[in-house]
């Protein structure tokens, strides 16, 4: 069989594989029932139904033709990077690096930090836009996380908490 749109064929795969991976991690977990649902009900069931998406976009990839064959492109190294590089940098600085005697700066710095790290892999780079971006996220999350969930994690970084 030919593969009609490349683009298509990976994503399924990609789908499919990664579906199948999590429903089958959930398989280690109590699973339950629908009226009571165990700890591998959710993942379960998700992996599941990305496993049948990727199914039909695998199908789809190698029934339906495209003019141009939708051929993969190549890398786009930059905003990978970049992306790879902030979620990164989130981590360190939201709980530090101990090993180097790094301090936690908390989840206002790292989301500020994260942000504008991130914002680079884009072709365009508006500081204003992006520290409005940085503090709207920022105050999302301190309401969401902190206020609401009422989590325990640093705001702030240690030497200005205390």
């Amino acid at each position: 069989m030919k593969i009609k749109s490349q683009k298509d064929f990976y994503s399924g795969l990609l789908y499919t594989v990664v579906g199948a991976a999590f429903a089958y991690g959930a398989t280690s977990y109590n699973i339950g029932t629908g009226a009571r649902m165990g700890p591998g009900y959710f993942p379960l069931l998700l992996g599941s139904i990305l496993a049948i998406i990727g199914g039909i976009i695998l199908f789809k990839s190698l029934v339906v033709e495209t003019p141009t064959g939708d051929r993969v492109g190549s890398w786009a190294w930059k905003p990978l990077s970049f992306i790879i590089a902030g979620n990164l940098l989130f981590g360190v600085l939201l709980g530090g690096l101990p090993s180097i005697k790094f301090p936690a700066m908390g989840l206002i710095v790292a989301i500020y930090g994260t942000t504008l790290i991130v914002s680079l892999a884009g072709d365009k780079f508006k500081l204003k836009e992006v520290l409005i971006l940085a503090t709207v996220l920022s105050v999302m999350s301190y309401l969401a996380f902190i206020v609401l969930l009422k989590l325990q994690f640093p705001v702030w970084p240690s030497f200005i908490a205390g």
